[in-house]
Parts: C-alpha cells; sequence; structure tokens
C-alpha cells in the first residue's frame, strides 16, 4: 500500500508486508519515516491512497476503525477521565452487546493480566503514568482481539517505567499468543521486544529481521547507523573471496565480511561495532590491526567509550569493558588496535 496527503509526497510509499498470527512486529524508524501512519492505516483511522489491507485473507478496506476487531493503545493513553478502570475496561464490552456478568469477569481477567487487580474504582486521574498505560494495555486486550496495535505506547513514561513495561508487554503477548504490531523510534525498545524488526526510512522499509539479524547482519548503511552504534568506513573493495573483501581505505587496506553484489571498483561503507574493537591485541591475532591515537575517554560505569583518530578522521568509536589497566589509557596515547574480519560488514555505498 502507499500514502499521500497531496498527490506529490509519498508518506508511506509500495509497503509489501506480511506479519504472521501470533507474531510481534516492530516498525522502527525515526519520525516521519511512515510507520506510524502505516499503524494508523491498519487501524482504519487513515485510508490507503492505493493499494489493499487484509486481515486473516479479508480485506478491510471500507470498514470502520470501531468494526475492525482491532485493540489500539496510544502514548497518551486515551482512558476516559469520567470513568472509573473498571468503566473504562466494561466500556468495549458494553458496545459489543456483552451481559454484565461477562463483562465483570473479563474486566477481572484482564486488569489481573496487567497486575492491576483492585482497582477497578480508581479514577485515571488518580493512577500514575506507568498505571494509566497498564489500564490502557488491559483495555485493549479486554475483548479478545487476534490483533492489538501499538503506538509509542511508553514514550510518555520515564526510563526505568519503560524498562519495566516493556517486559510486561513481552509477557503479556508470550502468555496470550495475541499478534501485535508495534511503533517506536526506540531501538532499544525494539530489540527487548520484537520478534522480527522492521527498520523504515522515508515511508520504504530498509530491512525486516529478527533483532539479532538487524544488528549483527545490517545490509543497508542506514540500518547499520540506525541500530546500535557503528564506525562507518569510507573505502573501494579491491578484492573478494569466498565472502570476504579486501577493502581500500584511507591509511592501509581492511578485510571484512562481503555482503550484496559488491566487485572490486565498488565504493563501499565498512562497518565496525565499537564493542567488537580489541585494545592492545597480540600481534597478529587480528584480521584488522591499526595503530590509532586516543582522543577523549568517557567513563560510562561498565565501559570505557574511547575516541580514536583513525583512517583520517577523530570519531573512531571503541566500547571496552571497564577492567583493571585501562585506566591508563589517556588523551593523545598511541595503540594498537584489533578486530576480526567478520565483526565488520561492506555494506553498498550510499551518500545521505
Amino acid at each position: 500500500m502507499s500514502k499521500t496527503y497531496d498527490g506529490e509526497h509519498w508518506i508511506v510509499e509500495g509497503l509489501d508486508l506480511t506479519v504472521q498470527r501470533g507474531e510481534f512486529l516492530t516498525l522502527l524508524g525515526p519520525s516521519g519515516s511512515g510507520k506510524t501512519t502505516c499503524l494508523m492505516m491498519l487501524a482504519g483511522f487513515e485510508a490507503p491512497t492505493r493499494g489493499d489491507i487484509r486481515i486473516a485473507e479479508q480485506s478491510v478496506q471500507g470498514i470502520a476503525a470501531d468494526k475492525r476487531g482491532i485493540g489500539v493503545v496510544f502514548q497518551n493513553y486515551a482512558l476516559f477521565p469520567h470513568m472509573t478502570v473498571g468503566g473504562n475496561l466494561s466500556f468495549p464490552l458494553e458496545v459489543r452487546g456483552m451481559d454484565k456478568s461477562k463483562r465483570r469477569s473479563r474486566v477481572q481477567q484482564a486488569l489481573s493480566l496487567v497486575r492491576m487487580s483492585g482497582f477497578e474504582e480508581r479514577l485515571p486521574q488518580a493512577l500514575s503514568g506507568g498505571q494509566q498505560q497498564r489500564v490502557a494495555i488491559a483495555r485493549a486486550l479486554v475483548f479478545e482481539p487476534e490483533l492489538v496495535l501499538m503506538d509509542e505506547p511508553l514514550g510518555a513514561l520515564d526510563r526505568r517505567l519503560r524498562e519495566e513495561l516493556q517486559f510486561e508487554i513481552r509477557r503479556i503477548h508470550r502468555e496470550l499468543g495475541v499478534t501485535i504490531v508495534y511503533v517506536t523510534h526506540d531501538q532499544q525498545e525494539a530489540m527487548v521486544m520484537s520478534d522480527r524488526v522492521a527498520v523504515f526510512s522515508q515511508g520504504r522499509i530498509e530491512q525486516i529481521a529478527s533483532p539479532e539479524v538487524l544488528y549483527e547482519e545490517p545490509t543497508r548503511s542506514f540500518v547499520a547507523r540506525f541500530i546500535g552504534e557503528n564506525n562507518l568506513v569510507k573505502g573501494e573493495i579491491s578484492h573478494v573471496k569466498r565472502g570476504v573483501c579486501t577493502v581500500q581505505v584511507e591509511g592501509g587496506s581492511m578485510t571484512a565480511a562481503h555482503l550484496g553484489d559488491l566487485a572490486p571498483g565498488d565504493r563501499t561503507l565498512v562497518a565496525v561495532r565499537p564493542e567488537r574493537i580489541q585494545l592492545r591485541p597480540q600481534t597478529g591475532a587480528y584480521a584488522n590491526e591499526f595503530i590509532a591515537k586516543v582522543e577523549d575517554v568517557t567513563f560510562l560505569g561498565d565501559h570505557l567509550r574511547v575516541r580514536f583518530n583513525l583512517f583520517g578522521h577523530a570519531q573512531f568509536i571503541a566500547k571496552l569493558p571497564n577492567i583493571v589497566g585501562h585506566g591508563a589509557l589517556l588523551p593523545g596515547d598511541e595503540v594498537r588496535l584489533g578486530w576480526a574480519a567478520l565483526d565488520c560488514r561492506a555494506l553498498n555505498f550510499e551518500d545521505t
């Protein structure tokens, strides 16, 4: 499907995506990348400019949002302030014609699921932000939908509550087996919660895969930049053999895992994860070894973030465990760095 509001600029373009029953799929990307628009079209709050949406093989085009049987959770909770917690949960059951005794049972079950039993008579304004979001999640689940959509539901919470509710939502997903499509711009949130992650940029999916594959095997430079932290080094392919390539970079050559259809003479970006870099390795231990100058050392508790001058720029980052001996690393020092060929990947060159 595709979506435009003015006939010129495509918010979503050529999206072709299948979500499996029972899957936790996250749409991840920066603001304006099209992920929330996709969710709103799926929910029925927006209509595609072209294309079709099918749920269980049936087209839902022309079916109103409240008739699609989809649970939706928003960032701002969207609870009715004049209704108690129990009233908020009972409302979607009442409009579906469920009798009072069954409604009461469903409400109790839903509150128990989100660990909010005993809060039925509270008003939303008497709850904390985390509690309100738990109630919003319970309301989305109370009528037992097969599909639940969540649009940045944890964005308004502090870090501790976000992390707590990430695991709670994942637990609920595993208990119920419900299909969840989740939108966030927080890469850590996506990595913790998802079966698969679709990385969005400018209305298109750059890559869709499991969190581990996205992190370890990005196929495009945008994904390498957006997921975690990467050093991206410009170079040119000089040799390719058995899944490994030699890349000419400023100051020497680098050996990297070869991806895609890159051939000798092609420009490339070599992605190197900061945590894969070893400090002062034994000579010859790694395929890639270079002398670098320390520019800056930042203490971050369990690790040090060290900025080096390497390959002609002073922004080459290494993350080093905070162990005895690293305290002697000072700005101005020249040290040897090393990493394996399979710890860096040659990507198609994309100007950004």
